[in-house]
């Protein structure tokens, strides 16, 4: 894995925090040069360190206000990529976790309404190693961002 330096951490940030920021503008934060930043992202997304740069969409402008985590719990050893397979067939599933503790996954849920998602709950108990399912609503989000390189000293 790269090892991040000072400036990549910076630059990290910077496109955690904008991804439409310009190679110029971050370099004049940090002190680079455009082409020197450039250089370093494209080494950052080689690396994987960078996954994607992507839009981030408010759920609710798209009418997906129901918010729930269901914790799953499956038969047997029920491998985490069948597992892992099954969910990603639910357009409203938008995470699923293995976990500690007695459930085997903990899966996360966006639907319309709660009409939406009890159907959803319902097909995602008719897979066949699913045994049951523990749900909690989302009612306000408290706190939610995206991991980000600390530009200040540890």
């Amino acid at each position: 894995m790269l090892r991040l330096d000072e400036l990549d951490q910076r630059i990290v940030a910077w496109l955690s925090a904008d991804a439409r920021a310009s190679f110029r503008e971050i370099g004049d934060d940090i002190g680079l040069s455009a082409p020197a930043v450039k250089r370093r992202v494209d080494r950052l997304l080689d690396a994987g360190v960078i996954e994607r740069f992507a839009a981030v969409i408010d759920p609710s402008a798209l009418g997906w206000d129901t918010e729930a985590f269901v914790e799953l719990f499956c038969e047997g050893r029920t491998l985490a990529t069948r597992i892992g397979t099954a969910l990603s067939r639910h357009p409203e599933v938008v995470g699923a976790y293995t976990i500690t503790g007695d459930p085997d996954a903990l899966v996360h849920i966006r639907a319309r309404d709660t009409t939406h998602l009890e159907a959803t709950l319902e097909q995602i108990r008719g897979e066949p190693f699913v045994v049951r399912t523990r749900s909690v609503l989302v009612l306000s989000r408290l706190l939610e961002r995206q991991v980000r390189p600390s530009t200040r000293g540890a």
